[in-house]
C-alpha cells in the first residue's frame, strides 16, 4: 500500500479512538497548543465501563468533564505534570481527580517510561504530506518519546496546524489511529505589561550582552523584558517554549542566531504557544528547529550555548536563596517545568558567561505579603536548589547570590525587597543568623 491508502486504513471516527482505552491504563496526552481536545472531549463517555485510568498532561488546557466531574472518582485521574487553571480547580473543589507528578521538564518522557509502558498516546498533527509524513507541529518535549514507547498512537490531524521542522517529523506508518478533527489552535494572549513588570524587565534586560542565547517564557514579566531588548543586538533562542516576543524581536532584527555556538543560524525549541500569527510564521520555516526536551532541556546541552541567559519567574525566595516556583506552601500551583533545566544549564556555560535570573515581584496579596521571605512556608517545594541560584530580580533591583556567602545573600536579597518589608526580614534574619 502506498501512504494515503496506509492512513485511510487507520482513519476512524473519535469515539472509536477513544474505545481503545480501556481499565488500569496509562494515557498520555499531548501539552498545550498540541493538546488532542477533540479526543480529550469524549474521554468521560467511556466512565462507565473503565476504572483506574490515568491521563498524563502537561498543562491541560481545558476543564475536561472526565477530571472536573467528581463522579470520575476511580474512573480517570488526571496526573498532571504542570498545573493549569482547570486541575487547580478541579483540586479546590476536592473532586479527588487531580494528582501532580514531580519531574525535571528534560527527564519529563523518560521517567514516566522508568516507571510504567504508557499504553496509549493521543496527540496531534498536521495531514500527511505527498511522502507520508505527517508534522507533530507545535510540540515534541515528550511526545515523540512518548510515541515511540506507547503500545497505541493514536493522532488527531488538524489542518489548521503549522507544519515545522527539526525533529517532527512522522510516518504514517508508525501511528495505529488517525482521527480528523479540524478546530482552531489553542493560543494564548499576549499579556500586556504592568509598569512593575516594564522595571523589573529593565533589570534584566541590563544583564544581557549583545550576541546572548537567550530562554524566556510567557507572561508579563518575560513579555516587559522582550520589549526591553528591543536595543540588543545578534540575540539567538534556545528555549523550552518559543514564544510570540521571539517572533517579534526577530523580525526586529534583534534576535538573528547568528552568534550561537549550538545550531548556529536556528531557532531551538521544544514547543510553542502563542497567537495564530506566531502559528502562521512557524509554517514550514526553516530557521526554527523542535527538538525532544530530553535534548533542548538537558543541562548539560543548554551548557553548550555561548552566553547563555535563562529567564524564569517565582513565587517565593527565601534569604539563602531557595527558589519556590510551583507551590504556595503545600498546595501545588504549577509545576517544575524546565525552570531547573535552564537555571542550572546557564550557569554551568560553557564559556563561564552564562546567567540564570529568577524575577518576581517584591510583593503579593495586593502589597500584603513580601515574596522576599525568611524561609518558605511550610511544604513549599523547592523548585530551583539555592546553589544554582545566580540572580534575582524584582522591581527594586538585582540581588546577585552566586558563590556568595549566606550572610551576603541575605542582605543582597533584602535590598530588593520591597521597603515596607525590609526592617522586618533583617531583623528576622538576625533571629536565624544569617545576619
Amino acid at each position: 500500500m502506498n501512504s494515503r491508502e496506509i492512513y485511510t486504513q487507520k482513519l476512524v471516527a473519535i469515539d472509536e479512538a477513544v474505545s481503545r482505552i480501556q481499565s488500569d491504563n496509562d494515557v498520555v496526552v499531548a501539552q498545550a497548543a498540541s493538546e488532542p481536545q477533540g479526543c480529550m472531549a469524549r474521554f468521560h463517555t467511556i466512565a462507565d465501563r473503565v476504572e483506574n485510568v490515568r491521563v498524563f498532561s502537561v498543562l491541560t488546557l481545558k476543564p475536561y468533564d472526565f477530571y472536573m466531574r467528581p463522579e470520575m472518582r476511580g474512573r480517570f485521574e488526571l496526573a498532571s505534570w504542570f498545573h493549569a487553571p482547570g486541575s487547580r480547580a478541579a483540586i479546590k473543589a476536592g473532586t479527588g481527580t487531580v494528582t501532580f507528578v514531580p519531574n525535571m521538564l528534560h527527564r519529563a518522557a523518560s521517567d514516566r517510561i522508568h516507571a510504567r509502558r504508557p499504553d496509549i498516546f493521543f496527540g496531534t498533527c498536521t495531514p500527511p504530506d505527498k511522502h507520508g509524513f505527517v508534522s507533530l507541529s507545535l510540540g515534541i518535549t515528550y511526545e515523540k518519546d512518548i510515541i515511540e514507547a506507547a503500545r497505541t498512537v493514536v493522532l488527531e490531524v488538524n489542518p489548521r496546524l503549522p507544519r515545522t521542522f527539526g525533529d517532527t517529523q512522522l510516518h504514517v506508518s508508525e501511528v495505529d489511529l488517525f482521527v480528523e478533527h479540524e478546530q482552531e489552535v489553542p493560543m494564548i494572549p499576549a499579556a500586556d505589561p504592568s509598569p512593575t513588570d516594564l522595571k523589573i524587565g529593565e533589570y534584566i534586560a541590563d544583564l544581557i550582552e549583545d550576541g546572548s542565547t537567550i530562554q524566556l517564557g510567557i507572561g508579563g514579566i518575560p513579555n516587559a523584558a522582550a520589549l526591553a531588548l528591543k536595543s540588543k543586538k545578534e540575540l539567538g533562542v534556545h528555549t523550552e517554549m518559543l514564544v510570540d516576543s521571539m517572533m517579534e524581536l526577530y523580525e526586529m532584527g534583534v534576535i538573528t542566531n547568528s552568534q550561537k555556538s549550538l545550531k548556529r543560524g536556528k531557532f531551538v525549541a521544544t514547543f510553542a504557544y502563542g497567537s495564530r500569527r506566531l502559528y502562521d510564521w512557524l509554517d514550514d520555516n526553516v530557521a526554527v528547529e523542535f527538538q525532544r526536551g530530553r535534548w533542548t532541556n538537558d543541562p548539560a546541552v543548554i551548557a553548550q550555548n555561548s552566553r547563555m541567559v535563562s529567564i524564569n519567574t517565582c513565587l517565593a525566595v527565601d534569604l539563602t536563596g531557595q527558589v519556590a516556583s510551583e507551590s504556595i506552601g503545600a498546595t501545588q500551583y504549577s509545576g517544575t517545568g524546565g525552570q531547573s533545566d535552564t537555571a542550572q544549564g546557564a550557569v554551568a556555560g560553557m564559556d563561564g558567561r552564562g546567567k540564570s535570573i529568577i524575577a518576581c515581584y517584591s510583593t503579593a496579596k495586593n502589597g500584603t505579603v513580601s515574596t522576599i521571605t525568611p524561609l518558605l512556608p511550610e511544604g513549599s517545594a523547592v523548585t530551583l536548589h539555592r546553589s544554582f541560584v545566580d540572580h534575582v530580580v524584582t522591581e527594586w533591583g538585582v540581588a546577585r547570590l552566586r558563590g556568595r556567602t549566606v550572610r551576603e545573600r541575605a542582605r543582597e536579597l533584602i535590598a530588593v525587597a520591597h521597603p515596607d518589608f525590609r526592617a522586618e526580614l533583617t531583623e528576622s534574619a538576625r533571629k536565624l543568623g544569617y545576619l
